[in-house]
């Protein structure tokens, strides 16, 4: 009878362990064997999923074959409560361990948006209402209502923020875009404003953001930025006004269609340098590092001014007798 019972046992000890081993070879098997995507497909974990809803989703999506599988690899390795939420990109050939892996990296797909050199504020807003790579929760239109719900009542919007190509993921707001923007501007400007050169007619970073602006819509070629950059320092040392027609255009907003006339010269708006002296009251553009750069930089020399050639570069004077036949010649056309 102990004898039977010794046998009854060995078996079911030899059945188990055979078992064991074939359950066990499948497992590996699982895990060595691709998921089933044949091309690259989009797979979203939403925010407040637990593994066993991602485990679901799979099944249901046909990803996965065996679910109780993933399953005790997720448990296995620790990994089930470590997913992140997002969405994710998977290729031909991935296996189960590189899935769990992608998902517990965070390493979701990015979006990206562009914020353009030279954009006034109203068009940087219109393009931000205009995309929907952004969730949008900011439902003002103003300037300055954007600049209370970001937190920045007492700043003025224009060229607050950053020009530069952003990567985000899904989900991404424009509030969260923007202060990210005007975040990445004011390290941009304080890392440039520690590095500027000596003598600058600026008393604080924000002046030389305004003139960094000015040199942003006035610069076609940018091997010029420092060189119209001198000549704005210097025209400032000598308390000349700074005669720049992007200033007048800033100033007659939509009123501008193309021309300055001689009488636009005159409007009466602190933004008409042609009027007076200094600089305008805040940027009239988004500038890039470049631009800020060449104004804590400009270029030593003697020139005064400048004229567009018409080919996007400018032609410099010292003399204002040198200017005139500039003008006359690249301007007016007229050879004398």
């Amino acid at each position: 009878m102990i004898k039977r019972l010794l046998g009854l046992i060995a078996l079911s000890l030899f059945f188990l362990i055979v078992t064991t081993a074939l359950l066990y070879k499948e497992y590996q098997g699982f895990l060595d064997t691709p998921l089933s995507i044949e091309k690259q497909i989009t797979f979203e974990v939403e925010p407040g999923m637990s593994f066993t809803d991602v485990n679901t989703k799979l099944k249901k999506l046909d990803l996965t074959k065996n679910t109780n599988y993933f399953k005790i690899l997720a448990r296995h390795t620790g990994k089930a409560s470590m997913i992140k939420s997002g969405e994710y990109l998977l290729s031909p050939g991935l296996t189960p361990i590189d899935l769990l892996n992608l998902l517990v990296s965070g390493k979701v797909i990015q979006y990206s948006f562009t914020l353009l050199e030279g954009w006034q504020i109203g068009e940087m807003i219109q393009a931000i209402h205009a995309t929907n790579l952004l969730e949008h929760t900011l439902h003002v239109d103003e300037p300055e209502d954007i600049m209370i719900e970001l937190g920045h009542a007492d700043k003025i919007a224009e060229g607050m923020f950053f020009p530069d190509t952003y990567h985000f993921p899904k989900g991404t707001t424009d509030k969260a875009f923007l202060q990210r923007a005007y975040q990445r501007l004011h390290d941009v400007l304080d890392e440039e404003w520690q590095a500027r050169a000596e003598n600058l007619p600026y008393k604080t970073a924000y002046e030389a953001l305004i003139m960094a602006s000015i040199i942003e819509k006035e610069t076609g070629l940018a091997s010029e930025r420092s060189t119209i950059a001198g000549v704005f320092v210097r025209r400032l040392n000598k308390k000349m006004k700074l005669q720049t027609d992007p200033t007048v255009i800033y100033a007659m907003g939509k009123q501008f269609n193309g021309n300055i006339r001689k009488k636009d010269l005159d409007i009466d708006s602190p933004y008409n340098t042609y009027r007076y002296k200094g600089l305008p009251p805040s940027p009239i553009a988004l500038v890039g590092r470049e631009a800020i750069h060449a104004a804590l930089h400009p270029e030593k020399g003697k020139s005064l001014y400048f004229v567009a050639k018409g080919d996007g570069s400018h032609y410099f004077s010292v003399t204002l007798k040198e200017h005139n036949r500039a003008v006359r010649k690249y301007q007016l056309n007229k050879s004398k």
